[in-house]
């Protein structure tokens, strides 16, 4: 059997684990590159993110280096020592290598699992970030199809509404902490039952539709 199609249902179970064990089983179960970014720090009883920037708007789940695409890794080995030198490091997820995400609101992505849901539709793993959003995986190399997809449904542009991560962009993890504003979490976490990722298709109507059912 696999690694991967043994792995346990929810990752989010075991809450007590570090930064590195987690890091340890993306790239060990799922196959997943990461990559350590930013950590909190207190300063003077305010915590802050290490970059030392003033008003870092995603405070501790950063990269920490312009060239950070050379230092996403695969490699358990190599998971396990960048952890190790920082423990509390932030885990981001390159996109456009083992999945694309397609971004949306909370509001949205509910509604879209709903009616994915009602229609028996297959669905990836999904997360919440602490700014409202939720990120649906989807296999690789869809990101570009996205455009072409949408005037084909007739929906044009979803606009802001929609946001599609791809090739030279990332996502944050769970568990990272987004400065105070919470940790991202899994909505769908990863396991054997969605092990291969769904194609960008699969998912880019049920989340236009949502987008188009929100209130402007």
């Amino acid at each position: 059997m696999s690694p991967m199609s043994s792995m346990s249902p929810t990752l989010t179970a075991r809450r007590a684990e570090s930064p590195l064990e987690h890091a340890v089983r993306y790239t060990d179960e799922r196959r997943w590159d990461v990559l350590p970014g930013t950590w909190l720090e207190t300063r003077g009883g305010r915590v802050s993110c290490s970059c030392a920037v003033p008003g870092c708007r995603a405070p501790g789940a950063h990269p920490t280096r312009p060239d950070w695409t050379a230092q996403a890794t695969g490699s358990v080995a190599a998971a396990r020592r960048l952890w190790t030198e920082e423990p509390w490091a932030a885990i981001l997820l390159p996109t456009g290598r083992s999945f694309d995400v397609l971004e949306v609101s909370e509001t949205a992505g509910c509604l879209a699992l709903a009616r994915m849901e009602r229609m028996s539709a297959s669905c990836g793993p999904v997360t919440q970030t602490p700014f409202g959003r939720m990120q649906f995986l989807v296999a690789p190399g869809g990101a570009p199809k996205v455009p072409g997809l949408l005037r084909k449904l007739g929906w044009g542009t979803v606009g802001p509404e929609l946001t599609v991560r791809g090739e030279g962009d990332f996502v944050a993890a769970p568990p990272t902490r987004v400065g105070s504003r919470g940790s991202v979490r899994w909505v769908r976490p990863p396991s054997s039952a969605n092990r291969w990722l769904p194609a960008v298709e699969e998912l880019l109507a049920p989340l236009a539709y949502a987008c188009g059912q929100e209130p402007r």
